[in-house]
């Protein structure tokens, strides 16, 4: 529910959230809240007493004339707090105040139809009802906690038939985002493959795997997630051990593919070709699927079953050619089969299994054809992403 966009530049990463109500009883909800997600917030709420006048409340802030003003709340921190709540209370007395992201009005009658009309004169980005929207806002004050700031740019790379090289160019714009100085994190997410760990020569490394994180429910800490998982290559990565195949839960795949956009930079996730429910709660939070597709009839074919599946969870799904066997189909001609856009087509790279079998990364040779490919998409896909502002 976002009723207007605020004006000014983003609020700054870290920090104490600012809680602005004069309701005791929806400053112990926010409180409760704060401390759910390890926020400790700057509290602004004046009680009127007997003669009109107000009395300051936690956080150490300035009382203000009887009433509140606009003013008092700028004088404690309305526009460096990265966060701002703002009961539905106390929305008169912040509606001079300047305009600025991350400000919430909360309230308990979200059917009150002037609430809509105080969030927009307040700049709200958002209006959440408790107790409805509880899990909602003990997240974007967790976010506050651990300086979340713009959410990573997020690419599947998905087979459309059996070795169309899937897992090779995920590894490679993994690869390739990180050399680019992109915040990374590379996402193994299908359980029968090879192994992405394998695949960057890091199968030993030591850091979480898959097992590790099956478990996983509600929220994963982003800083926590990162720092866990084995590093390659300058690049984070979630793969799988040598184990026995391990089922990913629904609810695990969904935390962890959070927790990692959260991070900022470059979330690259290598699926399987079976859309399971899984494999649908990760689609669900990636801004773009690659489709890799052989320039062949018979991959074609495959990969338009594969391509009906996908869509029915992601947003943006365009299609990669890798590969032109004598006789094949150009990539136009492949996409236009298949009805998706065309991201590109990726020429076959001579050496390149040799090179791997040697240590070194797909998209690792500069000059190679896969490296290319990369350093393009990502030129075109993260500027315009920079320029959408989207946060997490």
């Amino acid at each position: 529910m976002r009723p207007g966009a605020p004006e000014g530049g983003p609020a700054p990463a870290g920090g104490r959230p600012l809680i602005v109500t004069e309701d005791p009883l929806l400053l112990d909800d926010l409180l409760r809240l704060c401390a759910a997600a390890g926020a400790e917030p700057y509290v602004h709420h004046s009680v009127p007493g007997p003669s009109g006048g107000g009395r300051e409340g936690e956080g150490g802030g300035a009382a203000g004339p009887p009433g509140g003003t606009a003013a008092a709340a700028g004088n404690i921190g309305w526009e460096s707090a990265p966060l701002v709540l703002v009961g539905d209370d106390a929305a008169r007395r912040v509606r001079g105040a300047p305009r600025r992201p991350g400000v919430l009005l909360v309230c308990r009658d979200v059917d009150d139809p002037l609430v809509w009309q105080r969030a927009v004169e307040i700049g709200a980005e958002e209006v959440l009802r408790l107790p409805d929207a509880e899990s909602l806002l003990v997240d974007r004050l967790a976010d506050v906690v651990e300086g979340a700031g713009r959410s990573a740019l997020a690419v599947g790379v998905i087979g459309g038939s059996g070795g169309a090289g899937a897992s090779t160019l995920a590894c490679a714009l993994a690869v390739r985002a990180a050399r680019a100085g992109e915040r990374t994190i590379l996402i193994d997410g299908d359980p029968l493959g090879g192994g992405m760990d394998v695949l960057l020569g890091g199968e030993s490394a030591e850091g979480l795997r898959w097992p590790d994180l099956a478990g996983s429910r509600g929220r994963v800490g982003a800083g926590a997630l990162e720092e866990s998982l084995p590093e390659l290559h300058a690049l984070r990565v979630l793969s799988w051990d040598r184990g026995e195949r391990v089922v990913v839960p629904p609810a695990a795949m969904r935390s962890v593919v959070a927790a990692a956009r959260r991070r900022g930079g470059v979330v690259v996730v290598d699926l399987p070709r079976r859309v399971d429910e899984a494999v649908a709660e990760a689609l669900a939070q990636l801004d773009l699927v690659l489709l890799v597709v052989p320039g062949e009839l018979r991959a074609v074919a495959a990969a338009g079953r594969v391509a009906a599946g996908v869509r029915m969870a992601a947003r943006d799904v365009r299609v990669v050619v890798r590969g032109r066997p004598p006789g094949g189909l150009d990539a136009e001609a492949v996409a236009g089969l298949l009805g998706v856009p065309l991201a590109g087509e990726v020429p076959v790279e001579v050496g390149l299994p040799g090179r791997v079998a040697d240590g070194e990364p797909p998209g690792g040779h500069g000059r190679g054809a896969l490296a290319r490919f990369c350093d393009g998409f990502w030129r075109r896909v993260l500027v315009p992403a920079a320029e959408r502002g989207v946060t997490a």
